[in-house]
This record gives structure tokens, C-alpha cells and sequence, in this order.
């Protein structure tokens, strides 16, 4: 929810982990942090489902879109060629600044993140226990991870 609150737009979130790790759950709570009031689900057999978050308050920081960012969930679980997203017109998502990119099974297409972007690995260590490896690629996700970690550390000194 917290990472969530810091997007303004045009991200795209790249999950990984296996089966059961959370990537659907984080995926929730990002959406909370978008101000998404619909439940987040699976896209596995739709490859894609899009939400619209509420606008943001006037005077919040990344107040940037009046109508609220979109949440583009994709889940490429049963993708057998990562080609296929450029055949379904996928990538346009990629960096639509009206909204953020949450990717599961990010690495089934690996060929196709040569830009900026926030790679998470989600390991399971114990039946309500995950390992959450944050890994940036360019700046803006560099200082993205740097504000998630002091918001992230001043709410938990409170």
C-alpha cells in the first residue's frame, strides 16, 4: 500500500516468485496505495484486467491525475511466447503515464524489459512469511525505492 501511495503514473512493476509467494496480494495492496476501492484478482486467464483508482486529494504530493491512476494487472502465467504480448498490443501499457504496470510471472517474458523498471522477487520462507527482493533499474525506480524505504521506516518508528 505504501509503494503504492508513491506512484504517479507510467510505472511498470515486474513480479516474480513461484506459485503461492504473494504476487496477487502485493498486487492488493498496491492497489490500495492507488486508491483502487474494486477487488484485485488474478488475471490468469485473461492475461490482463485493468481497475481505475480514485482521485487523489487535492494537495497530496503525486496528485497528477484528477481522474485517479489505472491499475494494469497483467499475469503472464500461461503465456507460452513473451512475442505474444507484442501480438496482443500489449506494450502500450507499458508506458501509459495514465497508469501503473503490475506484471506477474514477469519473467516468463524476460526478452522484453530493456527499459527502466522495479523488478520484486517474492520468496515464500514460511506459511505467513515472505522475502521481498526490491531491485531498481534506473533512476526514477532508484529514488522510487529510497522514498518507499524512508516512508516505510518512518511509519514503522510511529
Amino acid at each position: 500500500m505504501r509503494l503504492g501511495e508513491l506512484l504517479r503514473g507510467g510505472e511498470l512493476i515486474l513480479l516474480a516468485g513461484q506459485l503461492g509467494t504473494g504476487k496477487t496480494t502485493f498486487t492488493q495492496g498496491l492497489a490500495q496505495g492507488l486508491g483502487i476501492a474494486e477487488v484485485v484478482s488474478s488475471p490468469t486467464f485473461t492475461l490482463l484486467k485493468e481497475y481505475r483508482g480514485q482521485p487523489r486529494r487535492r494537495g497530496e504530493e503525486q496528485a497528477t491525475h484528477s481522474r485517479g491512476l489505472a491499475l494494469y494487472h497483467f499475469d503472464l502465467y500461461r503465456l507460452e511466447h513473451p512475442e505474444e504480448i507484442l501480438d496482443l498490443g500489449f506494450e502500450d501499457y507499458f508506458s501509459n503515464p495514465a497508469g501503473v504496470c503490475v506484471v506477474e510471472w514477469a519473467d516468463k517474458a524476460a526478452t522484453l524489459w530493456s527499459g527502466e523498471y522495479l523488478r520484486i522477487r517474492l520468496k515464500l520462507l514460511s506459511e505467513t512469511k515472505r522475502a521481498l527482493l526490491f531491485e531498481a533499474v534506473g533512476s526514477y525506480y532508484c529514488e522510487l525505492l529510497q522514498q518507499f524505504q524512508k516512508n516505510t521506516y518512518a511509519a514503522l518508528g510511529n
